[in-house]
């Protein structure tokens, strides 16, 4: 099995999609993704007063870029990515122990995922998804899901 260190590149590509949060601290934003949740810091882009973007990647497609300045009233922003569900318990361990935000599960869902939310210090929230084993899996959810595909044909 992959692990995620293995999995990070840093190679730069065209993003088919990415999120940015606006944050109110980038220092402790950066902390909190890079030493709780197993993000690197691909790079960041100076400015006159510290830097004006960080750009942050778990795996090939999971970026996250992030900047200084006001934070939405409210937030609610939730940015969800594959993961492996051995590593769950870990980085759900390891977030927790890092302090700075909010941390909850792992836990199974009704469509047979195991997810981790964690929510950073400005509200943002990644939740990490891992596709669970067919042995841990909800039947009567696969098998409405394989009636939903014929009644389309699929």
């Amino acid at each position: 099995m992959e692990t995620p260190t293995e999995a990070i590149t840093r190679d730069i590509y065209g993003m088919p999609a990415f999120v940015t949060f606006t944050v109110a601290d980038l220092a402790r934003t950066v902390d909190w993704y890079v030493n709780g949740l197993d993000f690197i810091e691909l790079f960041s882009m100076p400015g006159p007063q510290g830097p004006v973007l960080v750009h942050l990647r778990r795996w090939r497609y999971q970026d996250i870029l992030v900047r200084p300045g006001p934070v939405a009233p409210g937030g609610g922003w939730t940015y969800s990515v594959s993961a492996n569900i051995a590593e769950l318990d870990a980085l759900a361990e390891r977030a927790w122990a890092h302090g700075g935000g909010s941390v909850h599960g792992p836990f199974d869902t009704p469509w047979n995922t195991r997810d981790v939310h964690a929510t950073d210090p400005d509200g943002y929230t990644v939740v990490y998804t891992a596709h669970r084993p067919p042995q841990h899996q909800d039947e009567a959810f696969n098998e409405m899901m394989r009636r939903e595909a014929g009644s389309q044909g699929l």
